[in-house]
């Protein structure tokens, strides 16, 4: 009697459980059923927010729910970043996000309201390129050695723009200041957009903006590339050689990121990885891609994808340290 009634209250114990988890299963299962946030660390109209919406709409094909692209600029990121890190971890709400928030802000914000590493879930890589130093045609510089004799000859009169402390145009021309000993103030944005109209305005004479955004302006006669970091010349401008050909080592690549919170289902983070990549392989996509200035990265896992985060960030957080970038 006693036997049979342990068994009983074995099976329906065994039967309640598999009851209550059935529902984290379904909705795995049967993910997506509602509208996705593709939340952008960038402003509207700048890199991030062009790329986020080329890989919105196949996105939301494949997965058969709209994919809602939202900007949050500021901070480098932080803000976007912080966003996504505080919803729930359920895969409707995702961070897209250049290099430079994942890599950079862990060192040069050290009061981050999150734990970039252990707080933020690697998805897929978007895009490949590095960044684009301009300047106003005004200026007459027509590449680094012109900007770099001006500066020497005028020491703390050529102040420059980025998109905020700590990004990468920020630690690029930091670099460069070091490397050839220059005094040039920085004047951070807040966003892309105001530095590129500050720029056109001749406001600031020379600047680092992203690969996308400045195309239009150079094309348009309105500013003139001096410069792009990277392993290569780009595809939208071939004609502007790497600062490596001018004879500064820069060869890191830049990339944006599609990130989860920790705690998302490792089934939803496959899916997203595979239609992320798909996506950006669809030929129309590539070619609007490559028409934005960067290249489609090969396939990778989620978890190559976190292993080569960690292997950019040696790169990128060791420069920071070299620049003290803290106390810029």
């Amino acid at each position: 009697m006693t036997h049979s009634f342990l068994t009983r209250r074995a099976v329906l114990l065994g039967t309640l459980l598999m009851s209550l988890g059935a529902p984290a299963w379904a909705a795995e299962d049967n993910w997506p059923q509602r509208p996705i946030r593709l939340v952008v660390a960038g402003s509207p109209g700048a890199g991030g927010d062009i790329f986020a919406r080329l890989i919105s709409a196949p996105l939301a094909k494949a997965l058969k729910q709209p994919v809602v692209v939202e900007t949050k600029p500021g901070a480098n990121g932080m803000i976007a970043a912080d966003t996504v890190v505080r919803a729930a971890n359920d895969g409707y709400t995702l961070l897209f996000a250049p290099s430079s928030t994942i890599l950079l802000n862990p060192v040069v914000l050290p009061t981050l309201p999150y734990d970039t590493d252990k707080d933020l879930l690697p998805v897929a890589q978007v895009g490949a390129a590095g960044i684009l130093l301009v300047a106003n045609p005004s200026t007459g510089f027509k590449n680094l050695a012109d900007m770099v004799a001006y500066a020497k000859a005028h020491p703390g009169k050529l102040a420059y723009g980025s998109w905020g402390t700590g990004s990468s145009g920020h630690l690029a021309m930091e670099g460069i200041k070091a490397h050839y000993g220059l005094d040039m103030p920085h004047v951070p944005y807040k966003q892309l957009v105001t530095e590129s109209t500050d720029l056109i305005a001749n406001n600031i004479s020379v600047g680092f903006m992203d690969i996308a955004s400045p195309i239009p302006h150079m094309r348009a006669g309105k500013l003139i590339a001096l410069g792009q970091t990277g392993s290569r010349r780009w595809p939208a401008s071939r004609e502007v050689p790497t600062l490596a050909e001018q004879g500064y080592k820069f060869e890191a690549d830049g990339w944006y990121g599609v990130f989860a919170p920790a705690g998302t289902p490792p089934e939803i983070i496959k899916r997203l990885n595979a239609e992320i990549y798909r996506a950006q392989h669809d030929p129309e996509v590539q070619e609007k891609i490559e028409g934005q200035n960067m290249i489609v990265p090969a396939d990778a896992s989620a978890a190559e994808f976190a292993a080569s985060i960690k292997r950019d960030a040696v790169i990128w957080q060791d420069l920071a340290k070299l620049a003290d970038l803290k106390n810029k």
